[in-house]
């Protein structure tokens, strides 16, 4: 009973963490963010934050680090080769992108941390690697450029979404994405 609380206790105060950095690096710069003011934002003292991290950079590597297990879960769940699992798989990466959209809007940002932002755009690089080096007689050549230039403008993507409000759903944003990874811009005349 004791470690249970003292586990929603935990869980608690590093989500408060969590939500009072993030919302200071909307605002500004990590180099211009203060444990003090993430504490004060969070009504929690600095003794439990470093309890917790070791500085703000310590958060926000965990936080991505979070963020990146997940997509990274998300996309070995699929198999990217098929339109319709590839469609899925983008449709619920965008869903989880939507469902945290505070944290990932500010780590896209100017604000963000461009490791992170170059993490996201390898992870999703190297699944889709593999993914065009499992289409038997369909890979297209120079796979590597492929998949950089398609990974790195799909990023772009969700990073205007992201800023002009997610006015798209995810099913809209993933149909696009898919079809001008597949068909490129001539699909659109």
């Amino acid at each position: 009973m004791m470690g249970s609380k003292l586990d929603r206790r935990k869980k608690y105060t590093r989500l408060v963490l969590k939500e009072s950095f993030i919302k200071r690096m909307q605002e500004k710069p990590i180099s211009a963010i203060t444990i003090k003011e993430v504490c004060s934002l969070a009504d929690i003292n600095r003794s439990t934050f470093y309890s917790h991290y070791t500085d703000l950079y310590d958060l926000l590597a965990q936080i991505e680090d979070e963020i990146i297990a997940d997509l990274n879960e998300t996309l070995s769940s699929y198999n990217y080769t098929k339109d319709e699992e590839a469609i899925q798989m983008t449709e619920k990466l965008l869903e989880y992108i939507a469902d945290n959209q505070e944290s990932c809007q500010t780590l896209f940002s100017e604000n963000g941390d461009p490791a992170f932002q170059k993490k996201v755009i390898m992870l999703a690089h190297d699944h889709l690697l593999k993914s065009l080096g499992e289409e038997k007689g369909q890979a297209p050549a120079y796979p590597e450029y492929v998949s950089l230039f398609i990974a790195n403008g799909s990023i772009h993507i969700v990073q205007s979404w992201l800023k002009n409000g997610l006015k798209e759903s995810p099913k809209e944003i993933a149909e696009l994405v898919i079809k001008l990874a597949t068909k490129g811009v001539s699909g659109f005349q």
